[in-house]
């Protein structure tokens, strides 16, 4: 997988407290199932030995559908455990900085809290961006403000990046996001805390498909 190009539809960004005490690994083999075509393994409090061991884990289910995973923030994890991408936040090492380490080649997806991110030096070498949030949302408390959906349609007209959506998308909301610009979902309580994680993760991309084919 290459820097160029972004087929990526509905983007998992697990949480194992939205689980509900579900096995994290069923839930992410369901949302598989269902549709995911993309992953993201964010685990901000768990120690490095810990969190490679569950990307390595998480690599073997994804790479069993063909999904590509990406990790959350941690270069060595992303490394080590054969992961397909690195995703960073406005807080975390540069985008500049992770390819220095990783080689220019490797995709690093680069989180967009405010306007004014689209203006610094790193964000011309993200893969994609990290539209955060849409909405606000109890699983990402460290963010400034919502984006909304005209906030969303400011940054489709300013940028031909890659734009993945996230905060509190939801299936009553998701029509309306993938119109206003975004060109991927990417969700973590709507498919981890669904009663039926797979079914929730085919709804979702019922509902891409359907926008996408207007």
């Amino acid at each position: 997988m290459g820097t160029e190009g972004f087929p990526y539809k509905l983007y998992l960004v697990t949480d194992e407290a939205a689980c509900l005490g579900r096995n994290f690994f069923w839930v992410l083999e369901e949302a598989l199932k269902g549709g995911v075509d993309l992953v993201q393994l964010r685990e901000k409090n768990l120690p490095v030995p810990e969190f490679l061991e569950k990307a390595k884990r998480c690599m073997d289910i994804c790479c069993t559908y063909g999904v590509p995973l990406i990790i959350n923030d941690v270069l060595d994890v992303a490394t080590i455990s054969g992961a397909h991408g690195l995703h960073l936040g406005q807080n975390d090492l540069s985008v500049a900085m992770a390819k220095a380490k990783l080689g220019e080649a490797f995709p690093v997806g680069l989180s967009i809290d405010r306007r004014s991110d689209l203006l610094l030096p790193d964000a011309m070498l993200a893969w994609y961006y990290g539209v955060s949030p849409i909405f606000s949302t109890p699983t990402k408390l460290d963010t400034v403000s919502e984006w909304g959906l005209e906030g969303l349609a400011w940054l489709r007209a300013e940028t031909s990046k890659p734009l993945v959506a996230i905060g509190n998308i939801r299936q009553d909301n998701a029509a309306a996001v993938i119109e206003h610009g975004a060109d991927c979902l990417a969700v973590v309580t709507a498919i981890c805390g669904a009663a039926r994680p797979a079914h929730a993760a085919e709804s979702l991309m019922k509902i891409i498909t359907k926008v996408n084919g207007r």
